[in-house]
């Protein structure tokens, strides 16, 4: 919901940080990769109850991942490049919530229903873009991306708000994962609703 009103004061530094990263010789794609090895590195410290470690590691993970848009746009955006930090963000958000269920085995089925919810959100996202570029539909709103981005109550920032609310909280994991599913639904629905808008006419 955030993310696009976000842009216009995180994309100058981070635009600056990229042009210095890419004149060093270091790709979008190793920037990416090092970010998902960070993320995926907060699985066991979520795991061992060491929450504040692992919620640095989960910044972290997300400041690369802006990086990486950024390095990516001092050459040319590519498909490769798109498609990887859209995988490793997928598996980086279901990796977090896995992580909190190994922490206690009374989250597990909240971040079972966290993960379900996920599907709707990353299913619709993705199936739009597909049909978008088929379509030929474009926007800018959140930056020059590699693929279509579809908005939803529930995007980039407010995943991370709620990451960084469970670090600190893990106590309420289960309240705090069951309303943000639920929000997460509801960005399920709009965005089908967006798709039906935009694409039962063209088929």
């Amino acid at each position: 919901m955030f993310d696009a009103a976000l842009r216009h004061i995180i994309d100058p530094p981070l635009n600056l940080a990229g042009a210095r990263i890419a004149a060093a010789g270091i790709s979008a794609n190793m920037v990416t990769v090092c970010g998902f090895l960070v993320g995926m590195a907060a699985i066991p410290f979520l795991a061992n109850g060491a929450y504040i470690t692992a919620l640095v590691l989960i910044l972290i993970n997300r400041l690369l991942d802006g990086l990486d848009g950024a390095v990516a746009r001092q050459s040319l955006l590519s498909d490769f490049g798109g498609y990887l930090d859209i995988v490793c963000d997928f598996m980086f958000y279901a990796g977090i919530v896995f992580g909190f269920a190994l922490a206690d085995p009374n989250n597990a089925l909240a971040a079972a229903f966290l993960t379900f919810s996920f599907i709707g959100t990353t299913s619709t996202f993705l199936t739009y873009a597909i049909m978008a570029e088929k379509h030929k539909i474009t926007t800018e709103i959140r930056g020059i991306k590699s693929l279509y981005y579809l908005g939803g109550l529930t995007e980039g920032a407010e995943t991370i708000f709620t990451f960084i609310l469970l670090c600190f909280f893990p106590e309420y994991f289960v309240q705090i994962a069951l309303i943000f599913g639920v929000m997460c639904w509801v960005t399920t629905g709009t965005r089908i609703y967006a798709a039906w808008v935009s694409f039962h006419k063209l088929s």
